[in-house]
C-alpha cells in the first residue's frame, strides 16, 4: 500500500514538473492575443458568405498542423530557404493589407474557383489564424517555456478558435447586416494598421 502511495506521489510530482499552470496561462493568453480570433469575426462572416460555409473542423485541424509543425521545424524551414523573420513577416503583412482593403472597399482580391472551397485554408487557417506573427511568437514561446506547456496552450487556443468558427452563423445573426458591415469596416482599418505596423517594424 505504501509503495503504491509513493508511486502515485512520484507521478504527481512528475506531472507538476512537466506542466505548469502559470506557464500554460502565459502561453495561452499570449497566443490568444496574437491570433485575435475575435477580431477576425468580420472576415470569418465574409468568408462564409463567399464560400457558402466555413469548415470549422478543417480550418482548426490545418491551423493546428501548421502551428505544431512550425513549433518544431520553423527555424530550420526558414534557414533552409534562406528566409529571415523580417522577410517572412513582410510577406504576411502584404496578405493582411490586401484582406483589410477587401473589407473596407468591398472588393475581392482573393478570387477562388466556385467549385473549389479553399477559404477555410487560405486565408482563414493561413494567414489569419496562423500568420507570421503567430509563427514567430511560437518560436519565442518555445525558447521561454517548456514544450508540453506550449503544446497545451496551442490546444486551448485551437479549441476556442473552433468554437468561434462553429458559431459564426449565430454571431452574424446576432450582429445583423448593419452590425456586420460596421464591424467589417472597423476591423478592415485595424488590419491595415497591423499590416503597416509590420511593414515599419521589419523594414
Amino acid at each position: 500500500m505504501r509503495h503504491t502511495q509513493i508511486r502515485i506521489y512520484q507521478k504527481v510530482n512528475y506531472l507538476n514538473t512537466l506542466f505548469s499552470f502559470k506557464e500554460i496561462a502565459s502561453v495561452t493568453l499570449t497566443l490568444f492575443a496574437v491570433i485575435d480570433i475575435i477580431g477576425s469575426i468580420p472576415i470569418i462572416i465574409d468568408l462564409r458568405k463567399r464560400e457558402g460555409k466555413i469548415e470549422s473542423g478543417k480550418a482548426t485541424i490545418v491551423s493546428g498542423i501548421l502551428m505544431i509543425a512550425f513549433l518544431f521545424l520553423g527555424q530550420s524551414i526558414l534557414s533552409l530557404f534562406g528566409i529571415d523573420f523580417q522577410s517572412f513577416a513582410m510577406a504576411g503583412a502584404i496578405i493582411i493589407f490586401l484582406i483589410g482593403l477587401e473589407m473596407i472597399l468591398g472588393k475581392d482580391f482573393f478570387h477562388t474557383d466556385p467549385e473549389v472551397r479553399t477559404g477555410s485554408i487560405v486565408p482563414l487557417a493561413f494567414p489569419l489564424i496562423v500568420g507570421a506573427g503567430t509563427m514567430t511568437t511560437l518560436l519565442s514561446l518555445r525558447a521561454a517555456y517548456s514544450l508540453p506547456n506550449v503544446l497545451v496552450g496551442i490546444v486551448l487556443n485551437l479549441s476556442f478558435v473552433f468554437i468561434v468558427l462553429k458559431s459564426s452563423a449565430w454571431i452574424e445573426q446576432k450582429l445583423g447586416k448593419d452590425g456586420a458591415n460596421v464591424l467589417r469596416k472597423i476591423f478592415g482599418v485595424i488590419l491595415l494598421a497591423i499590416a503597416i505596423k509590420l511593414f515599419k517594424t521589419n523594414l
